[in-house]
């Protein structure tokens, strides 16, 4: 039997202890395990990772069903007496009612499943969740390992999806030229949207067809606005070529929406998983790359009538405004508005007067106040009383200590002037 391992079960080798374990004596001898323990122990090493959710490869024998629905068989490496190795395999109602065949002896299959052992009967088994026919099996393998690698290079990613134009001009269809799909979508695209189909025609099934199917696609990217890759139902090994690397890379990489109709609706590929749109089938690919003209219409006849009704309202508000217009313009109108504008005015020109009357008043009061102010601290003022100003070069003398003998002062009067020279000097009442 050949053992395959998903990437993710590729884990290094566990060491294994091999030291006895020291068990406590009975009479001088080590007591004995019970049944239990040792089943628990195999148990215990039959759960290691490396042998769950593993596949196996092998050919079956001794396959039957009970009556409850479970299944029971031996997967077997070799025959007859060149046997290698074999092991019990079970597999469950739930999971059995989903096999698409039913497995038979000698049919050579690979089984997804787990080791555990069965304790009851002292032995290990497969519990298997899925079965494949050999070449299928392998070719699933394939794909899983494509899926992984074109997952990490982005082909899928969901950012990287665009949305389909509203209306296409051209529409290019990777198909087969003949066939009902290309007729089922022409008479699709006809009946909805007439637009320019170009076909990019290429074979859809065989050991070579997921280079030309990617030559298609490559065909078109520079001159349509959408790309329908399609193909009517099969068999799994009719639309592998659609999980090839090279076909999803050409969808991934292509500079214009892509929507993929491969198969029947149960049939997913990963060009659908590549391409921007998947649809159930070619004419509902059709039906998503162009607009239904019915449903254009009704929503063109929805607008015309909604722009009928937005320009009925906007003709009756310009009548309404023009109404206003004229009857503000009338004669009698206008003359009551300027006789209205005229009060107004000679309202305000009275007010304004008497603003300014009130205001030059209070403005010559406050100046007759600074004149008498002012009044009050003029110095001829204090001339006029009987005091005079005694001056020396020009300066004031404030003081007799200022003065010598034979100084000349300048006496300054309210009316007048004189000019005097010092004779005697008196300081507080001392000559």
């Amino acid at each position: 039997m050949d053992w395959f391992y998903s990437p993710e079960k590729k884990l290094a080798e566990k060491p294994v202890d091999k030291t006895p374990k020291e068990r406590q004596p009975v009479d001088g001898k080590t007591s004995p395990l019970r049944v239990s323990e040792v089943s628990a122990i195999i148990e215990g090493l039959l759960g290691d990772e490396r042998l769950q959710e593993i596949w196996v490869k092998g050919e079956v024998t001794k396959y039957t069903r009970s009556s409850r629905g479970h299944c029971y068989f031996t997967l077997a490496e070799g025959k007859g007496a060149n046997t290698l190795a074999v092991i019990s395999c079970v597999m469950w109602k739930s999971d059995a009612d989903h096999l698409p065949f039913t497995p038979s002896d000698g049919m050579e299959v690979i089984v997804s499943g787990s080791v555990a052992a069965y304790a009851p009967q002292g032995r290990y088994q497969l519990k298997v969740k899925e079965i494949l026919r050999a070449g299928i099996g392998e070719k699933y393998l394939l794909i899983e390992n494509w899926k992984k690698e074109l997952a990490a290079e982005g082909c899928f990613a969901t950012e990287r999806k665009r949305p389909l134009p509203a209306f296409p001009s051209k529409v290019g269809v990777v198909t087969s030229e003949t066939g009902a799909v290309i007729h089922d979508i022409r008479t699709v695209i006809s009946r909805r949207y007439a637009v320019e189909i170009i076909i990019s025609p290429t074979v859809v099934q065989g050991e070579e067809a997921h280079l030309e199917i990617a030559r298609a696609i490559r065909r078109l990217k520079d001159s349509v606005d959408v790309i329908i890759v399609a193909r009517g139902g099969g068999s799994f090994e009719d639309l592998f070529p659609f999980n090839h690397p090279d076909v999803v890379r050409a969808i991934a990489t292509c500079p214009v929406p892509v929507v993929s109709a491969i198969g029947h609706e149960v049939d997913i590929t990963l060009a659908d998983l590549a391409a921007d749109i998947r649809a159930a089938t070619p004419s509902a690919a059709a039906e998503l790359v162009v607009p239904d003209k019915k449903i254009l219409q009704v929503q063109l006849n929805e607008i015309r009538d909604q722009m009928d009704v937005v320009l009925r309202e906007r003709i009756g508000q310009a009548k309404t405004a023009v109404g206003d217009l004229l009857d503000r313009l009338r004669p009698q109108r206008l003359m009551r508005k300027v006789d209205e504008r005229k009060q107004a005015s000679a309202d305000l020109a009275d007010r304004l007067e008497r603003a300014c009357a009130t205001r030059l008043e209070r403005e010559r009061l406050l100046l007759s106040e600074i004149r008498t102010a002012l009044a009050a601290r003029d110095p001829l003022a204090v001339l006029a009383r009987g005091f005079c100003v005694a001056e020396k070069e020009g300066r004031l003398i404030k003081s007799a200590g200022a003065l010598t003998i034979k100084d000349r002062l300048g006496i300054r009067f309210y009316d007048g002037r004189s000019h005097v020279i010092v004779e005697r000097v008196e300081h507080d009442g001392n000559v």
